[in-house]
């Protein structure tokens, strides 16, 4: 069980070579990104209908030291391997590969999804990497965000006790 989970776990290396493939297949690729410190009711509403928009979905988890430069000393919760583990253990992650910069745009040059999404409080125009799909006809999308669930709100509930 533990081996399918590692299997979705990708590299630089390893990772072309199943995009290649998925291609000739003519599979509709999916990508987001996030940090996915606290997974929570919010991420699996986002993950699901990410996944129900194309065939295979590519999840891009920033590292480490990206959540720190982004959120701030405190942060990650989780750190990389746990949070990379978590989302391949999910039946509708096919793939999931950490990138360290603060933004996915170099792995989305990479990856060339077909559709491109994040969460409802993205506007399309605001989506990182937006340009690149949008050039190759693909398509990019900001999905329902569910309120009342953040990483955030629940870190400040935790400090509140």
């Amino acid at each position: 069980m533990i081996g399918s989970i590692n299997s979705k776990i990708k590299n630089s290396q390893s990772l072309p070579p199943l995009l290649a493939q998925w291609r000739f297949k003519s599979y509709q690729i999916v990508f987001t990104n996030g940090c996915f410190d606290l997974i929570h009711l919010g991420h699996l509403h986002y993950l699901a209908e990410a996944k129900s928009l194309g065939d295979k979905l590519i999840v891009g988890v920033n590292s480490d030291a990206s959540v720190q430069r982004l959120k701030g000393q405190h942060r990650p919760i989780k750190n990389q391997q746990t949070r990379l583990n978590l989302l391949a253990a999910l039946q509708f992650v096919d793939a999931v590969i950490l990138f360290e910069q603060d933004t996915p745009y170099e792995l989305i040059k990479i990856v060339q999804p077909n559709i491109l999404v994040k969460g409802g409080d993205w506007q399309p125009h605001q989506i990182v990497g937006s340009d690149i799909v949008l050039q190759s006809g693909g398509e990019v999308r900001s999905l329902q965000f569910i309120p009342g669930y953040s990483t955030s709100r629940y870190e400040q509930k935790i400090k509140e006790s």
